[in-house]
């Protein structure tokens, strides 16, 4: 057992026995640990919305050569042609893609009215209201405020997800955000912008070509995805309205955006929250790697969960005013934290799981938060005797 694990066992059994001693209501016996007790472990991820394709040894753009599948946000499977693809039946070929894109929009569609107002898991309570207060003002405190600004201005210099007043803009820069950094989404957005004289020139891109669009948004990654997906969803909105434009959307209602969005084939429940958010600000809890990631570690969902599952399941939880700002948040403390980042440990130095699984042992997250909160400390300790017992007995053993 490490030293950072016994100080952390230490410290959680001073707790315990000081707060058994004040508290009536903590139990007096040992229970085992629940299978989704509040700050855990990372799991790894049931859901990748791409793949990266493995380069082969050659001078040929493996990216655009590469017959492998790619799986986008919504479950659409792209995949570039081949040779033999050219000799297939046209009107057989687009006749089975249109039969698949309206499955899978029917799919999409029944997924999220099936959630819709309701979390996936009924039997699942937690984030609490009093939760959210909590991390939100923690990561508040440690980041500082996050306050929707009263004007969206589309910006000149970064992608951003969702940052545009225009509807269509905003999704564009959401789909070049996917699966890569910010200052790669970037980099595609400007490279994009300059390739094709300015922002919003929809008619000029659609004119280039997949192929043309693919090129200049290279250095964003997934760009033979990226480009399928943000051409076909230009060509579906001037198929439907005639022009380049979803700006309508500002005029409806979140449910009728959020259906509308998902019915484009390449747009996710993500995608469309996040646009939901911050383009149309309304209250929409967007979940993306790094909010999935944190909220499985603060007990928040089952560990289980996919991402869209987590997106309804929180959708619901999470009071509206708290959604903008402790979206952000938990984003910015996901690329910060030495612990909460992809790939890191938990060594007990976390400020967010300190303070809030203290906060929630102190009562501020209501008595059944509290309740659990000690059962899961006193579970850790009889794991900890244990675990010293049987080192006890391994060294006498060695001794005789």
């Amino acid at each position: 057992m490490s030293r950072s694990t016994r100080a952390v066992s230490s410290a959680a059994r001073r707790v315990t026995r000081s707060s058994t001693a004040s508290s009536p209501s903590v139990k007096k016996e040992l229970k085992e640990e629940e299978p989704d007790t509040p700050i855990k472990q990372e799991q790894e991820s049931p859901q990748k919305p791409y793949r990266t394709p493995r380069k082969r040894a050659s001078n040929v753009d493996s990216e655009s050569k590469s017959r492998k599948k790619i799986k986008t946000e919504d479950g659409t499977g792209l995949i570039s042609p081949s040779p033999s693809d050219e000799l297939a039946s046209p009107g057989k070929k687009t006749q089975t893609k249109k039969s698949s894109a309206e499955e899978l929009q029917a799919k999409k569609l029944k997924s999220y009215a099936q959630f819709a107002n309701h979390s996936p898991f009924p039997d699942f309570h937690h984030p609490t209201a009093e939760e959210c207060k909590i991390a939100h003002g923690i990561l508040s405190s440690l980041h500082g405020p996050r306050i929707r600004p009263k004007e969206i201005v589309a910006s000149t210099t970064r992608a951003g997800c969702g940052d545009s007043p225009s509807v269509l803009d905003a999704l564009v820069r959401t789909i070049l955000s996917q699966n890569t950094s910010d200052k790669n989404s970037t980099r595609a957005k400007l490279s994009m912008d300059k390739v094709y004289g300015g922002s919003d020139k929809w008619d000029a891109i659609v004119a280039g070509g997949q192929a043309k669009l693919q090129e200049a948004i290279k250095c964003g990654g997934l760009s033979a995805v990226k480009s399928k997906v943000i051409i076909s969803i230009l060509e579906q909105a001037h198929e439907r309205y005639g022009k380049y434009s979803l700006d309508h959307l500002h005029q409806a209602s979140s449910e009728d955006a959020m259906r509308e969005m998902l019915s484009f084939q390449g747009v996710g429940p993500k995608t469309a929250s996040c646009v939901l958010l911050f383009c149309l600000q309304r209250e929409s809890f967007a979940v993306d790697t790094h909010v999935w990631r944190i909220t499985g570690l603060l007990g928040w969902r089952p560990q289980s969960a996919t991402r869209d599952e987590t997106h309804a399941h929180l959708d619901v939880m999470i009071p509206d005013e708290d959604k903008y700002g402790l979206h952000i948040l938990l984003v910015t403390h996901g690329k910060r934290c030495d612990e909460c980042k992809a790939g890191g440990k938990n060594l007990g130095n976390c400020e967010l799981r300190k303070a809030f699984r203290r906060a929630r042992l102190m009562g501020e997250a209501g008595e059944d938060a509290k309740d659990e909160e000690v059962d899961a400390i006193t579970s850790e300790i009889k794991q900890d005797i244990k675990q010293e017992e049987e080192t006890k007995k391994q060294k006498q053993k060695q001794k005789t």
